[in-house]
């Protein structure tokens, strides 16, 4: 195993014999008991007090002698420890006279508390002699570095845990080391020491606890393996709330909806998590309709939401453009928290987004302004809905605004800038915003030079914008269908048949799947009443074997939404839509010829 950063030498004398020494005649003399200052210590450190109890027992400790007692200098640095600088907790360390295991485990644990101090820390892992090193010496810090986001250093160490024979035969993992792995293991989805790990379980004869078993079942479920966390729930002895919400979500990552609805209502208890859950897995796998009638059934078993399970139902109204919906919930937070500010960051978001999308900026900006604080989520919410409902300059004021607050912008910010300039016909300014997107710290994608290529050819620069693709290549590699696409809807917008031939032939060698490109030639060649030449690309696309995506319409009555495709019948009321659709269409013959059916006003 490689080094781990060995950053800073903390200085680690030879270990003398661990024995505690005996009480001191000083502490004799002063009438306290190692008891009496073993209970003051333990006083300070389940209260936090380490200024006043804490600093107090270190004094009786130094008076009475007992400094030599290995048991209450150990207990010293874990007072220590609580401190936010580990300097004291060392220090204490240092004035150890007899180390022991104990004593090395509690400084690594004060050290790996904070991202900062952990190159720290293993230092001094690697510098702790033979026989102070032990299995919870390996559990600390594989779980610290785990939490901080280091699970390939805490993957490795397991490896090192496995071949260090210093260690003696009496070494071997525990639930701790399990946990450990599983964490790790679940952070960066890496499916063989996962296996192995669960292997090596199975063989040592451990026991399977519950908190080892709702580990693997997340950490199966994180690594795209639901049918082995499936075998783990499965064999599980006892399970609890969070076995079964692991499973839950498990079937939900793995876009198996049925199964994490029969997971759920075998639940025995059915908690405000479990629920957040099973709606957040509808909405993120665009089943948004089952996500709110869950949410709506949710309630109705008395079930109080939390905030992700709002902020999934609010996620899917923005998704579906039920904006009635959203208002009733934004009504319902209010309602239930009449005093209070019933917001986070998370749902004034998950407001935003919802007014942007629905199209209701007023209500968007509203919200925006009384947020306490904002994050790039928030700003990135108001540039993208001005852009996406057609006001492009209040996106590019909005833009302006999160560059003086400080508010570094992401690739999305720039692509609803850029998508704005296009709608607007601000070409210069979306060229000079493209070129400025180095100067934060971003490269430019396909997804922004595409933005740049639609707004040269609603500019009818398609020159510009073809040379301008052309030398894509040597900039994003082949990913240029995205621009290309962009400059055939220019053609179809200002009628250049011959280019868009062009354009064409490159797409359908890009993309030979894709049926929207073959659609879009077929419906500039009839616009130019080219009948012929639109058929055959209808040909084409039957001979491939490509189908255009059926197009459907919707409308919201009463917070409900209702889906209608071409000569659609499944609808429950047809009949009466039709007949209403007929005398509509009887209203408008008579309104297309005015002198046909007048009306005297006078």
């Amino acid at each position: 195993m490689r080094r781990l950063l060995p950053t800073i030498a903390i200085p680690i004398p030879p270990p003398p014999p661990c024995a505690p020494a005996p009480p001191s005649a000083a502490a004799a003399a002063a009438g306290f008991s190692v008891q009496e200052v073993l209970s003051l210590l333990e006083r300070a450190i389940s209260t936090g007090d380490v200024l006043r109890l804490g600093r107090g027992a270190h004094a009786l400790l130094v008076k009475t002698a007992l400094t030599t007692h290995t048991l209450l200098s150990n207990r010293l640095v874990a007072l220590y420890s609580l401190l936010p600088s580990p300097a004291a907790a060392i220090a204490a360390f240092h004035d150890l006279p007899h180390k022991n295991p104990h004593s090395y485990n509690t400084l690594l644990a004060a050290l790996l508390r904070a991202p900062g101090t952990i190159p720290d820390a293993l230092h001094l892992f690697d510098a702790v002699p033979d026989g102070s090193r032990n299995i919870v010496s390996y559990n600390t810090v594989v779980s610290s570095l785990a939490h901080h986001g280091r699970q390939e250093d805490a993957l490795r160490l397991v490896g090192r845990l496995a071949r260090d024979r210093s260690l003696g035969p009496g070494l071997a993992i525990d639930r701790f080391t399990v946990v450990s792995v599983a964490t790790a293991c679940a952070g960066i989805r890496a499916t063989r020491p996962l296996r192995e790990m669960h292997g090596a379980v199975l063989v040592s004869g451990m026991e399977f606890t519950i908190i080892m078993a709702n580990a693997m079942v997340n950490a199966y479920s994180k690594v795209g393996r639901v049918d082995d966390a499936r075998r783990v729930f499965d064999q599980a002895s006892v399970r609890n709330t969070i076995t079964w919400t692991s499973m839950v979500s498990g079937y939900c990552q793995a876009k198996r909806l049925d199964k994490a609805v029969q997971v759920f209502d075998m639940m025995p208890d059915k908690d405000r998590i479990a629920w957040t859950a099973l709606i957040s897995g509808h909405e993120q796998n665009g089943e948004e309709d089952t996500a709110l009638e869950l949410f709506e059934q949710m309630l109705a078993e008395g079930v109080w939401p939390t905030p992700f399970a709002l902020v999934s139902a609010l996620g899917a109204c923005a998704k579906i453009g039920l904006v009635t919906r959203g208002k009733e919930l934004h009504c319902f937070v209010l309602r239930r928290s009449i005093g209070t500010d019933p917001f986070n960051i998370f749902i004034y978001n998950a407001l935003i987004d919802m007014y942007c999308k629905c199209g209701d900026m007023l209500a968007a900006m509203a919200l925006f302004r009384q947020m306490p604080e904002r994050d790039y989520i928030s700003w990135n919410s108001m540039v993208t809905g001005f852009s996406h409902n057609g006001l492009g300059k209040q996106s590019l004021a909005m833009f302006e605004e999160m560059l003086v607050a400080g508010v570094r912008p992401t690739h999305v910010t720039f692509l609803a800038v850029l998508t704005a300039c296009s709608h607007s016909g601000l070409v210069s300014e979306g060229h000079l915003i493209l070129e400025s997107m180095e100067d934060h710290g971003l490269e430019p994608r396909a997804e922004h030079y595409a933005a740049y290529i639609d707004a040269l050819g609603r500019n009818r620069q398609l020159e510009e914008a073809t040379e301008f693709i052309k030398d894509l290549p040597s900039r994003i590699g082949p990913g240029t269908a995205g621009s290309w696409g962009a400059l055939l809807g220019a053609c179809r917008l200002h009628g250049n048949i011959e280019l868009a031939e062009e354009v064409a032939e490159f797409l359908f060698r890009l993309e030979p799947g894709n049926s929207g490109r073959y659609v879009m030639l077929s419906n500039i060649y009839a616009a130019a009443g080219q009948w012929d030449d639109a058929r055959r690309v209808r040909g084409l696309m039957k001979e491939k074997g490509l189908r255009k995506d059926q197009a459907y319409s919707w409308i919201e009555v009463r917070s409900g939404k209702h889906v209608f495709i071409a000569e659609d019948m499944s609808h429950r009321e047809a009949d009466e839509i039709y007949e209403m659709l007929g005398k509509l269409l009887d209203h408008m013959r008579i309104a297309g010829d005015p002198t046909e059916h007048q009306v005297d006003l006078c």
